[in-house]
């Protein structure tokens, strides 16, 4: 099992906002580092949608310099920084040159056309990598998902973006799911609360149709 340890500075949503100083966010990242240094199945995403200008944002400088110190306490540890929306050419040659990612994670737009657009945009981001000299995965780690608002996904879209990603060369793409924004408490919660219910018991029954889906391709 790969675990995705991703820091966010919060947005208010779900508690306090969290991490708001660099000093706070540093010291988080040396403390978790340290602790699961052990092991080697995991993963660090240093910010959450870092580049959205709300409390999650997190400056280029900032990542740099936590994957500095990240790499200096195990230089064998996976890092990247989630991206809300589509990177831009020069956000790319950011997260390459200047915070030295290991790979990218985008977090594409979650609306009808969505998956339709996710092979050739796998592509783009490849190419303009190769133009830069330096190549590093694509990992889709959150993809569109039920709940988020007003499109839900189908289980054929669940099927259609992972088949594109697959075909536009990305190394790695998640069934994403979570809150009901919608819901005054949030619920089904999903994978984002499993303290009272285990996921699938969470899960819509269209969402227990695209695993299906997937899991026979």
């Amino acid at each position: 099992m790969i675990v995705d340890v991703t820091f966010s500075r919060g947005n208010g949503v779900s508690g306090p906002a969290r991490l708001q100083t660099y000093e706070a966010h540093r010291r988080a990242v040396e403390i978790v580092v340290l602790a699961l240094k052990p092991w080697r199945n995991w993963y660090l995403d240093l910010g959450n949608e870092r580049n959205v200008r709300d409390q999650r944002f997190t400056s280029i400088d900032n990542l740099k310099q936590m994957r500095g110190l990240a790499r200096r306490l195990d230089p064998a540890l996976l890092v990247t920084a989630s991206h809300g929306g589509d990177i831009s050419r020069n956000e790319l040659r950011e997260y390459l040159q200047a915070v030295d990612l290991d790979f990218i994670s985008p977090h594409r737009p979650r609306d009808a056309q969505s998956a339709g657009q996710t092979e050739a945009k796998t592509r783009e981001y490849l190419t303009w990598m190769r133009d830069l000299g330096q190549v590093v995965p694509v990992h889709y780690q959150e993809p569109f998902r039920r709940g988020y608002g007003k499109w839900n996904p189908t289980a054929e879209d669940f099927v259609t973006d992972l088949r594109a990603a697959i075909a536009g060369g990305a190394a790695g793409w998640c069934f994403h799911n979570g809150a009901e924004n919608d819901s005054p408490d949030g619920q089904q919660r999903r994978c984002f609360d499993l303290r009272e219910k285990r996921l699938f018991d969470q899960l819509e029954a269209e969402e227990r149709k695209a695993i299906e889906q997937l899991a026979a391709r």
